[in-house]
C-alpha cells in the first residue's frame, strides 16, 4: 500500500514526523477503530482519527440527536436534530475526510453482537455512559484480545486508561464489580462540563494512534484522572488481579452476558408500536419529570417522576404489564430495578426512551 499525492498533502504534518512518516501513516491507512457511542466521547474521537487517516472507522449507536447534545456533541449541529447520531457522524466524517472508510451500526452493542464487531478492529475506545456497556466492552475485549481506550466523564471530572491490553489490567481489575443501579448518577443526572468531553475524547484518539503507530507509552497500567476545576491530571497505577474473573489465571467469564438483567425487558420502538395496536392492554409509565412531562408526553401515560416512584406506586396496577419510558432509557432502567423489588413482574422499558422511539416511527 502506496500513499496517493493527495494524501501525501494531507498528511503533511505526520509525514514530516520521525515517529510517524510515511510508514507509520500507511499504518493508520491499514488500522481500524471502533467507537461504541458516538456521543460527546466519541464526537472528537472520531473527527480526530478522521483527519488523521484512520483507515477504517466504525461508529455503533442507536440513538438520534437531541437538542441537549450539542453543549458537548461536536459531531452534529441544529439541523440534524432527530436524526439518527452514526448516519450525521459519517456524513461529517466523509466530508472531512473522503479518503477512509466509514462503517455505522444503528443499534445497541449486545451479547449477540460486541464479541463480532470488536473482533474485526484493531482498537476499541469505550464512548459509553453506563456501566452494563462498559462491563459488556471489557469482557468482549478481553476474549478477543483487543485494546479497549475507556474514558468516563462527571460533572468536571473524568477517567482515562487503555485496558485489555496483552499483560495489562481490565476494567474488572479496576472495579471488580458493577455498582448498583442508580448508586452513581450519569451525566443526564449529574451534569457534564461541555468541554470535557472534547479533553478526554482527544485524549482517547492519541492512544488509539499511539497503539496503531506502535509508538510511546501507552496508558496500560496506569489511570489518568483529571480535575478540570483545578486543571489538575494525575495517574494511578495499575496491576493486573490474578484472580480477576475477565483476565485473571482462571477467568469465570468465558462467554458473554448482559451486565444488567433489565437489558431483557427492553421494547424496541417497533415492539412498542405493536403493543399500542387496539386491544392489548397495558400501563404506560412516564418517569421524566413534571417539566419534560409537560413539553410532551405519550397519550394516557400515567405520570410518576423516578424519584416519586417509590411513593406514589399505589398508582399502578401489580397485576398489569406496565412499559415505563424517559427521554433516553437510563431513568426507565432503573425504574424497572425499583419496580421489581415492589413486586411488579411484568415491566418492560422502551429501548433508547422518547428521543428513539420518535427517531424510528
Amino acid at each position: 500500500m502506496k500513499l496517493t499525492p493527495p494524501e501525501r498533502l494531507r498528511y503533511n504534518r505526520h509525514l514530516i514526523l520521525p515517529e510517524v512518516g510515511e510508514l507509520g501513516q500507511i499504518k493508520l491507512k491499514q488500522g481500524s477503530v471502533l467507537i461504541v457511542g458516538a456521543g460527546g466521547l466519541g464526537s472528537p474521537a472520531a473527527l480526530y482519527l478522521g483527519a488523521a487517516g484512520v483507515g477504517r472507522i466504525g461508529l455503533i449507536d442507536p440513538d438520534c440527536v437531541s437538542i441537549s447534545n450539542l453543549q458537548r456533541q461536536i459531531l452534529y449541529s441544529v439541523d440534524q436534530v432527530d436524526r439518527p447520531k452514526v448516519g450525521c457522524a459519517k456524513e461529517k466524517l466523509q466530508s472531512l475526510n473522503p479518503e477512509i472508510e466509514i462503517e455505522t451500526y444503528e443499534s445497541t452493542l449486545n451479547a449477540h453482537n460486541a464479541l463480532e464487531l470488536i473482533q474485526s478492529y484493531d482498537v476499541i475506545i469505550d464512548g459509553t455512559d453506563n456501566f452494563p456497556a462498559r462491563y459488556l466492552i471489557n469482557d468482549a475485549c478481553v476474549l478477543a484480545g483487543k485494546p479497549n481506550i475507556y474514558g468516563a466523564i462527571s460533572r468536571f471530572d473524568a477517567q482515562v486508561s487503555l485496558i485489555s491490553a496483552p499483560g495489562g489490567p481490565c476494567y474488572r481489575c479496576l472495579y471488580p464489580e458493577p455498582p448498583s443501579a442508580g448508586a452513581i448518577p450519569n451525566c443526564n443526572e449529574a451534569g457534564v462540563l461541555g468541554v470535557l468531553p472534547g479533553i478526554v475524547g482527544t485524549i482517547q484518539a492519541t492512544e488509539a494512534l499511539k497503539w496503531i503507530l506502535e509508538i510511546g507509552t501507552s496508558l496500560s497500567g496506569r489511570l489518568m484522572i483529571i480535575d478540570a476545576l483545578s486543571m489538575e491530571f494525575s495517574t494511578l497505577r495499575l496491576e493486573r488481579k490474578k484472580d480477576c474473573a475477565a483476565c485473571g489465571t482462571n477467568p469465570s467469564i468465558r462467554t458473554l452476558i448482559e451486565s444488567n438483567p433489565s437489558c431483557s425487558m427492553s421494547l424496541t420502538p417497533e415492539d412498542f408500536i405493536e403493543k399500542l395496536r387496539p386491544g392489548k392492554t397495558f400501563q404506560l409509565l412516564d418517569v421524566r419529570s413534571q417539566e419534560e412531562y409537560d413539553g410532551s408526553h405519550l397519550e394516557e401515560a400515567i405520570h410518576i417522576p423516578l424519584v416519586n416512584l417509590k411513593s406514589e406506586v399505589d398508582k399502578l396496577n401489580s397485576q398489569q404489564e406496565i412499559v415505563v419510558y424517559c427521554e433516553s432509557g437510563i431513568r426507565s432502567l432503573k425504574a424497572i430495578g425499583i419496580l421489581k423489588t415492589l413486586g411488579f413482574n411484568q415491566v418492560w422499558q422502551l429501548e433508547g426512551g422518547l428521543r428513539n422511539f420518535h427517531c424510528r416511527k
